[in-house]
């Protein structure tokens, strides 16, 4: 199909395509906890990743964002799920999430953050990025054989996330 009939309109709804990583190593699970400067969750634990830039396809983008934020790399990403942010605005945000195990490199920080290998009983006393609560979770237990979820984000008028998984 020739570019011009792919249907982009810019009167439809837009997404931004970024990729939210987790890294596992044994009962760990390896967390970016956000530079004091960052305008994006300051302080608080998230997974690693990031925009998926032009010319890049998302596991390639997955890979660059792993080693730019860890120094890591893994034996292998695989998509989990899907995450559309509604933002309330005409663009919003498609987040991939991927799982990997560890294979190598030492973890290093960079200017996003500084990563730090978590067990899930310590995630209740951390400030965590406000969906990570239900994600992380949901990414850890998943099986090799599960297929991929689908999710919806929102924000209502008190400017609260809900946010919506489907299996």
């Amino acid at each position: 199909m020739p570019k011009s009939e792919q249907g982009v309109f810019l009167d439809r709804y837009q997404v931004i395509p970024r990729t939210l990583i987790f890294v596992t190593r044994g009962d760990n699970v390896l967390l970016l906890k956000g530079a004091p400067t960052k305008r994006l969750w300051a302080n608080r634990y998230n997974g690693i990743g990031g925009h998926v830039e032009k010319g890049e396809d998302v596991l390639a983008a997955a890979e660059r964002e792993l080693n730019e934020e860890t120094g890591l790399t893994t034996a292998g990403l695989r998509l989990c799920g899907t995450l559309i942010v509604d933002t309330g605005e005409p663009v919003g945000i498609a987040i991939f999430i991927l799982k990997g195990e560890y294979a190598s490199g030492e973890i290093k920080p960079s200017p996003e953050g500084i990563p730090a290998w978590v067990t899930m009983s310590q995630l209740s006393g951390l400030p965590l990025v406000e969906d990570l609560k239900e994600l992380l979770p949901r990414v850890i237990g998943m099986s090799v054989q599960a297929p991929p979820f689908f999710a919806r984000s929102y924000y209502d008028l008190e400017d609260k996330l809900h946010l919506i998984v489907r299996d």
